[in-house]
């Protein structure tokens, strides 16, 4: 479960306007033990450049004491309004949202009014809600891959039920281990890869992001793989809300 965090950098946000938000996604595939400190850095990455950013976590259920998407969705004035300041880093349960919005997807049409006092909206599900909410859509979901045995199995069954369902090409992060805890034996993305080319003729060409002793270590490669997300990101444009009489 994630954990709201607010960045000394919140000040930021009034010196300069936010643009439409950017929607980016973190797939989660069992191995929590790689997404979440990815997450944490990418998202302090974000509001280091400026950005408020809001993490709609898709494994958190909304209720009446903690409400979120399904609330912003359900009713959108009585929760939410626009012009309300934006905290740099919020994070927002999503499960139902999530499936309210299965059948219709993520998009501008769906959720465009609702974000737009924030600079990035981030997904954080599963593969099989990601599917259903960004299928055929031009974003490139973040698929982390962990250095345990078991992350290439899952980090590839996730990357198949994107591809296959959804038609969507992830971005795979490779968290590397320093170079003496390496083995001869081959690393997870390194079966990643095999099991790609193999069975779905995918090339994968993995970003990878040092895990180091100290954070501030591989700090330059988190900042590069935040940029290249924002740049394959989605625009969520605002679109007019329908009312019904």
């Amino acid at each position: 479960m994630l954990e709201p965090c607010i960045n000394q950098a919140a000040g930021l946000q009034a010196l300069a306007p936010q643009l439409m938000p950017k929607l980016v996604a973190v797939v989660s595939h069992g191995q929590q033990q790689g997404e979440l400190p990815m997450l944490w850095s990418l998202c302090t990455s974000w509001v280091d450049m400026g950005q408020s950013v809001i993490v709609l976590d898709g494994h958190k259920a909304e209720t009446d004491h903690n409400p979120g998407l399904w609330h912003l969705l359900s009713d959108t004035m009585s929760h939410f309004s626009a012009d309300q300041e934006a905290a740099s880093w919020t994070i927002m349960p999503a499960a139902l949202g999530f499936e309210q919005l299965a059948t219709s997807g993520f998009n501008s049409k769906t959720v465009g009014h609702l974000f737009q006092n924030y600079g990035i909206v981030l997904l954080y599900a599963d593969a099989t809600k990601l599917t259903c909410l960004l299928k055929d859509s031009t974003l490139t979901p973040l698929l982390v891959v962990a250095p345990l045995k078991s992350s290439s199995l899952s980090a590839y069954q996730a990357l198949k039920e994107l591809l296959l369902d959804a038609h969507l090409h992830p971005t795979v992060a490779n968290i590397a281990l320093p170079p003496k805890t390496t083995t001869a034996m081959s690393s997870p993305v390194q079966n990643l890869q095999n099991c790609a080319m193999a069975f779905l003729g995918l090339k994968i060409k993995p970003i990878t992001v040092s895990a180091m002793a100290h954070a501030d270590g591989s700090q330059g490669e988190i900042n590069r793989l935040a940029l290249q997300l924002l740049e394959s990101a989605v625009i969520l444009e605002r679109q007019p809300i329908k009312r019904t009489h």
